[in-house]
């Protein structure tokens, strides 16, 4: 059984975010992580293996430096690492973005594909189905829960307060929650033999059936009309009154308010 893991390195929100002159994000500037969704993905395609033998291979787009999220995938436990980097990619929306992991995709023999529902830099949730779109596949979101039954994987849907059990042919491609699992450390020896390992490098020549005006910003029907890091907020009212007089206040701001 071969399994592609799809990650996203995204901006550490705690450190703050910045923007380019066209409104995308500024990643090079900025910390990072593995998108959490992302990471309970691999998770459960590292258990996987280990109840199967699986092989798993993670792939992921962006700068040189998302380099980083591929070596702390290797070192949880995926065998392969392949990154997917090339100036013409740059300021992709999602369906450049997932054009770009298809035409990626193609050039791997898989049974199961896994990426997270979204990232916390964008949640549109979009990737993951256009990608089984492209490719031709059966798409399962919102997974809580996965098991393989031979050549089939029996889902957990997550829908509001219950759950769907929905049970497809593969190949195919799930969506991870969050919520999946509880994803493993990176142990110290898993660190040292990530840095041995190769990871494998692909740009555009690499990318099989995509047309160039699919890639990039120049091939994202997306446009951003403007961009901001906060929302900025006035001073509010301050009032000095005393405690009958500012229950009162209080009461008639409710009301005005219709919260009360």
């Amino acid at each position: 059984m071969k399994i592609v893991v799809c990650v996203k390195q995204v901006p550490d929100t705690k450190g703050g975010v910045q923007f380019n002159p066209d409104g995308t994000l500024n990643r090079a500037a900025m910390l990072t992580i593995m998108n959490p969704d992302d990471k309970a993905g691999l998770e459960a395609a590292l258990r996987l293996k280990e109840e199967t033998g699986a092989e798993v291979t993670v792939i992921t787009m962006g700068l040189p430096k998302a380099d980083e999220v591929l070596r702390e995938a290797l070192a949880m436990g995926a065998d392969k690492g392949i990154l997917v980097t090339d100036r013409v990619l740059g300021g992709a929306d999602t369906w450049a973005t997932s054009t770009t992991l298809a035409g990626a995709i193609r050039n791997l023999e898989y049974d199961l594909i896994i990426t997270g529902r979204q990232a916390i830099d964008g949640d549109t949730a979009q990737v993951g189905p256009q990608i089984a779109e492209h490719l031709g596949l059966p798409v399962i979101s919102y997974a809580q829960n996965i098991k393989v039954d031979k050549d089939a994987v029996i889902v957990e849907r997550q829908y509001e307060d219950r759950y769907h059990e929905l049970k497809v042919q593969m190949p195919c491609l799930i969506t991870a929650l969050s919520e999946l699992n509880e994803p493993r450390y990176m142990t110290p020896g898993g660190i040292f033999d990530a840095y041995d390992k190769e990871v494998t490098v692909w740009g555009r020549p690499d990318l099989k059936d995509v047309d160039d005006s699919n890639l990039g910003l120049a091939g994202s029907p997306t446009k951003i009309a403007k961009a901001s890091d906060k929302v900025r907020k006035g001073a509010g009212e301050k009032v000095v009154l005393d405690t009958d007089e500012a229950v009162a206040y209080l009461m008639g701001k409710f009301k005005e308010k219709h919260i009360i």
